[in-house]
């Protein structure tokens, strides 16, 4: 019979376990659009399957607890010291995950170590963040005083145990003690199997979006966190191994270099990299619905708008190092703030300036949030202008009093500054507005549709903000000679249930816009990503690229050869968007192919895909994630030597 200490112990894991019932329960509710396309035994399955990850993230944080449960001591003091130890271990586990129950909302999985990697900017929100979302104090409070309320404690009413110290009695404790630091082992590795339990293997179910059910933020922060601790705060990367020889992974990646133009242009490059502009915004992708663009809307007319773009990610901090340098985050963390930021990288900032131009980063918010200053240098980029170079700061009458300055003001700053730059330029503007709390200024209250979901407002601000922009770069003489590629970091809020689904999730606008010449011709219904933004602009200026300074994600949109394509990572698995099927390689290197919709992605796969083209796909993005992994992890992006485009490539007319 167990003793009355792990008797003891066995009850407040319970009332544990039953309280991560709950905020899976709370999570679903929040967050039922997500999982509107699993059926009630699906579901069901999700919160069956989450145990497995309640128990290892609860073992893993109350190791302190459990150790000192077996402490032979029933006195009130010690018992109460012990509910102490318990409550202010579990507090922050229950608050991660009540807090993760809107903050899904923004970056589509469960936080991760991020509370370390973007500190800083996180410290400057706080106080903003709380006074936004202070009901999620209630839930807390009220799971808080029912751990407190329910938590098992001795009958002091009845005599303690008498502890004899005997031989065998001795022995059996030790047995006790060995018997449940085994089986916590096991707890914490999630079973038997060869590897630990991962984050990736909460999505083995189908749909696979069930893994954010079955997962709490309690696992993922840890799981994130021991690596963090690990690697000096680095993120973990396991080598792949699909194939054997750099011949095989080169003819599976289909890479497409960039050729040379028989006459290249010496054209200004402006892109705008405006925040959650999501394609569930416009009018001008769902035909013509309610649109808070109508600005954005107009101007697609008259460039090329590609109706088949998706992110690169779900966070901003993933945005710039896809847009200047295509590198798409197929890693859980962000290269930003990764060690492996140090690796050779060749951005568009580097190869624009080697070609004499003048290059600049423009992001409105404090310097230094998100790393966007450092990665701006590492991309190449001559010049960062962040809130400290905006005329007057912090004490500015346009800054928001949140992240930085708002969109209108600062784009006219923007547009101002460019008539400053030396031409030809290469120029990236980060705007900001359009971010958590989604503010509009004073002096436009009420002028945009509110909408039904908070960013709606401030989506119509910030595409007034785009519309005044272009009124003021109309009138400069670099204008007509520019050419502007205008695109969004990551989707946010969700309101369209066309639009909630894995793909939906990702979709945003790319337009390509000139004013002063026609386009080349491109297929605007093709497969892009921000990936593509590198080899597209040095492909419309007519400069050459090979491996040695481009790297094999991104293709060119005015490449007629390449087929498009879109890569990213959702809950533990990485997926390849083509104009037929997405496939999705699993954490446990399952391959399953869906049928391809625009911005829709159905809940189970497809069982008719021909052999031939779920083998090539298949190859295709296992060699894609063993390039992204490997050559991260031996700094070998690029080739050691740097080869030629060969004679037999001549110049494209």
């Amino acid at each position: 019979m167990p003793s009355p200490l792990l008797r003891l112990l066995l009850r407040r894991f319970s009332l544990l376990l039953a309280a991560y019932v709950l905020l899976r329960v709370g999570f679903y509710a929040a967050n039922r659009s997500v999982f509107a396309g699993a059926s009630a035994g699906e579901t069901a399955w999700a919160f069956w399957h989450g145990f497995r990850f309640d128990l290892s993230a609860l073992l893993l944080l109350n190791a302190p607890f459990v150790l000192l449960s077996f402490v032979p001591a029933f006195g009130r003091g010690w018992q109460r010291t012990l509910r102490g130890v318990f409550l202010v271990l579990n507090a922050p586990g229950l608050a991660l995950n009540i807090i993760d129950s809107q903050y899904f909302k923004f970056i589509g999985r469960r936080t991760s170590d991020e509370l370390f990697t973007i500190t800083g900017d996180i410290e400057r929100q706080a106080g903003q963040l709380v006074g936004h979302y202070w009901l999620l104090l209630l839930p807390f409070a009220v799971l808080f005083g029912l751990l407190w309320y329910f938590y098992p404690m001795p009958d002091f009413r009845r005599p303690a145990p008498r502890r004899r110290l005997t031989l065998p009695g001795f022995a059996v404790g030790l047995l006790e003690i060995g018997l449940v630091a085994a089986l916590a082992v096991l707890g914490i590795r999630g079973g038997l199997q060869l590897k630990p339990l991962r984050t990736g293997h909460a999505f083995v179910q189908t749909p696979p979006a069930l893994g954010h059910l079955a997962l709490n933020s309690t696992f993922t922060f840890l799981k994130s966190t021991i690596s963090y601790l690990d690697h000096n705060g680095k993120p973990v990367l396991e080598r792949s191994t699909y194939f054997a020889t750099d011949g095989a992974l080169e003819r599976a990646l289909q890479r497409r270099p960039v050729l040379p133009r028989a006459t290249p242009r010496r054209d200004n490059v402006v892109i705008l990299l405006v925040e959650s502009f999501a394609s569930e915004y416009n009018g001008i992708e769902n035909g013509g619905q309610k649109s808070y663009t109508p600005f954005f809307d107009s101007l697609a007319t008259r460039g090329l708008l590609f109706r088949e773009h998706y992110a690169n990610g779900r966070r901003s901090i993933e945005a710039l190092p896809a847009v200047l340098a295509g590198l798409p985050g197929l890693m859980e963390g962000s290269f930003i703030t990764s060690n492996f930021q140090t690796d050779e990288l060749h951005g568009l900032g580097e190869l624009l300036g080697r070609a004499g131009y003048s290059t600049s980063v423009f992001h409105g918010a404090e310097n230094g949030t998100m790393g966007f200053n450092t990665f701006a240098g590492k991309a190449g980029m001559q010049r960062y202008y962040g809130l400290s170079e905006y005329p007057g700061g912090k004490s500015s009458p346009d800054f928001d009093g949140h992240w930085g300055i708002f969109d209108e003001p600062y784009l006219q700053y923007f547009a101002r500054q460019l008539g400053q730059q030396k031409q030809p330029f290469f120029s990236t503007v980060f705007t900001l507005t359009s971010h958590e709390p989604f503010p509009v200024p004073a002096q436009y209250q009420g002028r945009f549709a509110p909408g039904e979901l908070p960013i709606h407002a401030s989506i119509g601000y910030t595409d007034f903000a785009l519309r005044r922009f272009f009124q003021a770069a109309a009138k400069q003489p670099w204008y007509a000679n520019t050419l502007f590629v205008l695109l969004a970091d990551h989707t946010s809020q969700s309101l369209r249930p066309d639009y909630q689904n894995l793909l939906g999730f990702y979709k945003t606008p790319l337009l390509l816009f000139h004013p002063g010449q026609p386009l080349p011709p491109a297929d605007v219904h093709r497969i892009t990503q921000q990936a593509d933004v590198p080899a597209t602009v040095l492909d419309y200026l007519g400069m050459p690229a090979g491996p040695a300074e481009l790297l094999p994600f991104g293709y060119s949109v005015f490449d007629a050869q390449a087929p498009g394509r879109a890569l990213f990572l959702s809950g533990g698995a990485h997926y390849l968007v083509h104009h037929d099927y997405v496939t999705e390689l699993t954490a446990d290197n399952q391959v399953r192919l869906y049928p391809y919709r625009t911005h829709a992605l159905p809940a189970a796969p497809a069982t008719n895909v021909p052999t031939a083209t779920r083998q090539a796909y298949a190859a295709e993005l296992r060699a894609c994630v063993q390039f992204f992994t490997n050559g991260l992890l031996d700094n070998r992006l690029y080739p050691t030597r740097l080869p030629t485009l060969g004679a037999a490539q001549t110049a494209r007319h």
